[in-house]
């Protein structure tokens, strides 16, 4: 017997996986490291967040709802998660006005140009978190460059408060989130159909009207991903709103680092981790369907 007849025989005795399982078991590895990087993790600051606690002995081994009940029964936590969603609200608002008209140029562009400026945009993402923000702090500040410039000019009697605000947590998340909505929205772009912009001008369209009319509908993919990108990000954001912020503006992942971090009260902190996650959850699934059925109704 030869070597090929050898090995047709051990093809055909070897059993077919089905196609399904070919599937599964070639994402388990990915699947595997999802759960230990994200499940595993989660699931065990869900545990935590029901663990109680006492100043005196710590985290006790008991189970109950205590620690939900404070958070959601203190008005003091209502406020710290309505600025944080807020701010997050504004900075995803703000990217997509700034993004949407970035990202229509950026399709339009030559080769060459949307090269540097795709390198332009991803300009804050490469430089630390930490640096950027002490650069943001740096121009923000009661005497940084943007008051000093604005009091130069004579616009300004007083410096504007921007550090230590919601306005300036808002400035200083806008300048990383950008790049996440142009993105979104030049790849939905890429997969529009150039051909119509061309049809409505010859139909004498306004540039307005074919951007309103016409490329805002073909963008809206790129702007629902982009939004939910933006509005997570912000929603979760540490470093931006500790520097920012500071002590007298709390967000609720500040809140949440105070409670590991100063009060070493870590199952409060698990149960407002967990409750910001699920409100994302929720707030982004909403979005989701609102779209999603306006687009529907429109393409209808």
């Amino acid at each position: 017997m030869t070597m090929a007849s050898t090995e047709t025989l051990r093809e055909t005795a070897r059993p077919a996986l089905p196609p399904a399982a070919r599937k599964w078991l070639l994402s388990a590895p990915m699947l595997l490291l999802f759960a230990l990087m994200l499940l595993v993790p989660l699931l065990m600051t869900l545990v935590l967040s029901f663990n109680s606690f006492d100043f005196y002995k710590g985290i006790g081994s008991d189970l109950s709802l205590a620690n939900y009940a404070e958070v959601l029964g203190d008005g003091y936590f209502y406020e710290i998660f309505g600025r944080t969603f807020g701010i997050a609200l504004a900075t995803t608002l703000i990217c997509a006005a700034i993004g949407v008209p970035l990202a229509w140029f950026l399709n339009r562009m030559t080769p060459f140009w949307r090269s540097v400026m795709v390198l332009v945009v991803l300009g804050p993402l490469l430089i630390s978190v930490v640096v950027r923000t002490l650069g943001w702090a740096i121009i923000l500040g009661n005497k940084g460059v943007l008051n000093g410039a604005l009091m130069d000019l004579g616009l300004i009697e007083r410096p504007i408060r921007l550090m230590y605000s919601s306005g300036g947590i808002v400035l200083a998340l806008v300048h990383v989130m950008l790049p996440y909505m142009v993105l979104a929205v030049w790849a939905a772009l890429q997969r529009a159909d150039a051909s119509a912009e061309a049809a409505a001008e010859s139909l004498g369209a306004r540039p307005w009207t074919v951007f309103r009319r016409v490329v805002l509908p073909q963008a809206m993919p790129g702007v629902l991903s982009g939004s939910l990108i933006v509005f997570a990000l912000s929603a979760s954001a540490f470093a931006t709103p500790a520097i920012i912020g500071g002590r007298r503006v709390k967000v609720a992942a500040t809140a949440v680092h105070d409670e590991f971090m100063n009060t070493l009260n870590w199952p409060l902190g698990a149960a407002i981790a967990m409750i910001l996650l699920v409100a994302i959850m929720a707030v982004m699934l909403t979005w989701t369907r609102l779209v999603e059925a306006r687009v529907g109704k429109e393409y209808a």
